[in-house]
């Protein structure tokens, strides 16, 4: 169960509070370096496209539905490697029209979308063979599944 302090930290946007605290927590757990490349910079890119859809009043989960709060359920929803690219895809194609696309958001508020910055969420993806011009590439399975360690390992780190 995540600790109260975390939830709320994720609720208020606290991007790099977060990121601290994953910090501290893999070095205080003494956890592989291998960890700490990863842990950090996952949480930052995810952050970096949730945060700005929260400000909008635009969260959705990866089955498109309307989300109240960015909260760590929210994130851990992100948090799926094939649920992250298709969020990259979504956004991108959201900053070309200028509106909030393939959600199950009410159109009018759909149309409040602003352009996100996706520099660190691509960036993050390319590292990991992520094609960012046609989504119906595949990436490696390898990629998933140590996505999948990313998560749990941040879901002990917040525990």
């Amino acid at each position: 169960m995540i600790q109260q302090a975390n939830y709320d930290l994720f609720t208020q946007g606290a991007t790099e509070e977060i990121a601290k605290i994953l910090e501290r927590e893999l070095v205080a757990r003494n956890e592989s370096p291998f960890w700490a490349e990863k842990v950090v910079p996952f949480t930052r890119a995810i952050m970096s496209v949730l945060v700005p859809l929260q400000k909008m009043g635009l969260l959705f989960d990866p089955e498109g539905n309307k989300a109240e709060a960015l909260t760590p359920e929210l994130f851990f929803s992100w948090s799926d490697f094939v649920s992250l690219k298709m969020l990259a895809f979504t956004l991108q194609k959201s900053n070309k029209s200028g509106l909030l696309e393939r959600t199950k958001l009410e159109s009018a508020a759909c149309q409040a979308y602003e352009p996100i910055d996706l520099g660190l969420l691509g960036a993050y993806l390319s590292l990991y063979s992520v094609n960012l011009e046609n989504e119906n590439l595949d990436f490696p399975i390898a990629n998933y599944n140590l996505h999948q360690g990313v998560s749990n390992v941040i879901k002990s780190l917040l525990s």
